[in-house]
């Protein structure tokens, strides 16, 4: 079958550049840079993953809402420490036709200096907590490095939950919910990723502190999947979130955050795809299935009455399942099912339907294996099942074969991925460590462990472990 003219393991760049425009996943050529048009496949595939979030969100008692995009600058301005961190890159909007706004407009970097002011009006008592809430929708920031499709953008699809709750204690119990969503959604996605708390001087601006969600790519950069931001009270205060205690006195909320971006598809696309085009992990494709009939002159329609058997078979055990009647042949068939990263293909002839089997194609190993119809939904199940873990597994060894943990600068430079060394706590000296190794600081492992070892820069005794990379 037809492959990529890049290969992946050559120049990872241009591959994913390539199978993002072979796939039809998006159209980078709108008139402003960074603000791509969503092709149908693509916005296909990442309704699935907002589905799957949503689907998250409401098991665990978390509200729907939208809050629209534009923020006065009033609002924005309440918490200085917030407008510091996003200021460069926020959109102004002055003018309503020819006529000045009174008041500046901005499209939202993100939603707290939107929604919190509102919340501060629907909170009254304790038992208005806790509030969960999210939203999906589309955030705004002027990017001014290199673009990326899904990667780094102007204009990003965007899932956040924002919770308010009694105290920090509860808080934290919601910090600790986020983490458990993480992790089955990041296991659907088959994304092995790891978590960092930020340091004090990368972290969310307002925030008390932050936790990254990191992923490796097979560049060995990268890619920050979404966040974790533990608030206190500190936006609370500025926008006077407060609730009547069981007392009667009045407390301030403490809050939480929790967002993913469109990176999400970034990842899947640059971990798993191969260069045949995308695999999709069968939770989150649209299609999980696409049946291909193996067409004989005089004997169509015995054959595509079994397709038709087969597709309604698997679809009322909830399969999401497409039979390709197109009348090409089945080589280009085979092709643009393979480039659009459909997990499994069932191939059927008139062999087939004689014998009462079908032929499975596992997207990942294109391997052919016969199976009787009469076993056919545990077989796509256990198929689709066993993709799903290979494809875990290989992200798996992607990532903990790039993990090193080192102790000298030296030693480091030999590495590439991820890299842990000893740190004393000094902002100064990981920042030195970044400008030695080009990289970025990801931040301390979230399973903290503990570090006998000197830092390798003023060589005092290290606190701690920090977490470096070339990151997007």
């Amino acid at each position: 079958m037809p492959e990529t003219k890049v290969k992946k393991t050559e120049d990872f760049h241009e591959w994913y550049n390539e199978i993002v425009e072979l796939a039809d996943l998006c159209d980078k050529r709108y008139p402003i840079k960074g603000m791509n048009v969503w092709r149908p496949y693509g916005w296909k595939m990442m309704s699935f993953i907002d589905k799957a979030i949503r689907r998250e969100m409401e098991n665990t008692d978390h509200q729907e809402v939208y809050f629209p995009m534009c923020i006065p600058r009033s609002s924005f301005k309440k918490e200085e420490e917030h407008i510091e961190g996003f200021g460069s890159e926020v959109f102004w909007i002055t003018h309503a036709g020819d006529n000045e706004l009174e008041e500046p407009w901005l499209l939202r970097p993100t939603s707290e200096t939107a929604m919190y002011p509102i919340f501060s009006l629907w909170i009254r008592s304790h038992g208005d907590l806790p509030l969960k809430t999210f939203q999906i929708v589309n955030t705004f920031r002027y990017e001014t490095k290199q673009t990326r499709a899904f990667i780094r953008v102007r204009e990003i699809h965007f899932f956040e939950s924002h919770t308010c709750h009694v105290d920090f204690k509860d808080a934290e119990r919601q910090i600790a919910e986020n983490k458990e969503i993480a992790q089955r959604f990041m296991h659907d996605l088959c994304l092995p990723y790891l978590l960092h708390k930020r340091p004090e001087w990368d972290k969310f601006a307002g925030a008390f502190y932050t936790i990254s969600i990191d992923v490796l790519m097979p560049s060995m950069r990268t890619l920050q999947l979404g966040s974790i931001h533990q608030y206190k009270d500190n936006f609370a205060k500025p926008y006077d979130i407060t609730y009547e205690t069981e007392k009667g006195d009045h407390a301030f909320c403490h809050q939480t955050t929790y967002g993913m971006s469109e990176r999400i598809l970034g990842a899947l696309i640059g971990v798993h795809g191969d260069n045949k085009g995308l695999i999709i992990p069968p939770a989150i494709a649209p299609t999980q299935i696409v049946i291909i009939p193996i067409i004989f002159k005089g004997k169509e329609q015995q054959v595509i009455k079994v397709c038709s058997e087969v597709a309604s078979t698997l679809q009322s055990k909830g399969y999401r399942v497409h039979t390709d009647n197109r009348d090409i042949t089945p080589g280009n068939k085979y092709y643009t099912w393979e480039l659009k990263g459909v997990p499994l293909r069932i191939e059927i002839g008139p062999r087939d339907v004689e014998n009462k089997q079908c032929v499975f194609v596992s997207r990942d190993t294109s391997e052919k294996q016969s199976v009787p119809l009469s076993t056919i939904e545990p077989s796509v199940k256990k198929t689709l099942d066993a993709l799903a873990q290979r494809l875990y597994q290989h992200a798996e060894t992607l990532l903990h074969d790039h993990l090193h943990t080192i102790t000298t600068i030296d030693e480091a430079k030999k590495y590439e991925g991820i890299l842990e060394l000893p740190w004393c706590g000094k902002e100064e000296c990981a920042l030195e460590i970044e400008t030695i190794l080009d990289g970025n600081t990801l931040g301390i492992p979230i399973e903290e462990k503990p570090c006998d070892h000197p830092c390798p820069v003023c060589q005092k005794k290290a606190t701690t472990w920090m977490r470096y990379a070339k990151s997007y």
